[in-house]
């Protein structure tokens, strides 16, 4: 078994409506999107997921999230734009994106958001 990862840092500012505190109030984080992917398998040249496919993936990913208002983003429309649910969101979009890279074998296993050195949440793979 194969394990690869990759970390992508992006700015984006969030206020959690509903919380009872500080968070309520818009602010920002530099968010880091480290992101796990798997694979049982080399390909022809020995690799498990193209280290560069998949940073890019997760860079167009951490792009379209990028210095923006999260609680207006599209993506969030739904939900707040809690750590939990932005690992969440990156985890389905990114597992979608990497069965396209390469020979298809590999899957993103977790995926953990930092909203700074000192907290995360992490998505798991169902199963984990």
């Amino acid at each position: 078994m194969f394990e690869l990862r990759v970390e992508v840092e992006f700015p984006a500012g969030h206020h959690l409506p509903g919380y009872p505190g500080d968070c309520s109030r818009m602010h920002g984080h530099n968010w880091v999107l480290e992101v796990f992917a798997r694979s049982r398998q080399l390909d022809s040249v020995g690799m498990a997921i193209d280290f560069r496919a998949l940073k890019s993936a997760v860079k167009a990913l951490a792009a379209s999230w990028d210095h923006e208002n999260l609680n207006e983003h599209p993506d969030f429309k739904d939900f707040n734009p809690t750590a939990e649910n932005i690992a969440r969101l990156a985890f389905e979009r990114l597992s979608v994106a990497v069965q396209k890279i390469g020979n298809g074998a590999g899957w993103i296993d977790r995926v953990t958001v930092w909203e700074n050195p000192h907290a995360s949440a992490t998505y798991f793979r169902e199963g984990q």
